[in-house]
């Protein structure tokens, strides 16, 4: 045997197995972290529409607060010309 015909079977022997069990693992790995991203691009969807909708609750609550403002003014600027005369 050649000292080629040797490298190329102790790489079918030993280094070929290895590698493959090696991407194997690789894609394992790849699979269980894509998973897990998608659980935490799902939560923070989930969070970031959540958010939005409290946001828009308050503004809500605040244009309401502020359009009472707005009238409770009014009303006492009628009652005070009414008053006056």
């Amino acid at each position: 045997m050649s000292v080629v015909e040797d490298v190329r079977t102790v790489i079918q022997d030993f280094l070929a197995p290895a590698l493959r069990e090696l991407k194997a693992r690789v894609d394992a790995l790849e699979k269980r972290m894509d998973e897990r991203f998608k659980h935490v691009d799902e939560r923070f969807d989930l969070a970031e529409r959540t958010a939005q909708a409290r946001h828009d609750q308050i503004m809500n609550a605040i244009q309401h607060l502020t359009d009472y403002t707005t009238l409770a003014q009014r009303v006492a600027r009628l009652e005070s010309r009414e008053s006056a005369h």
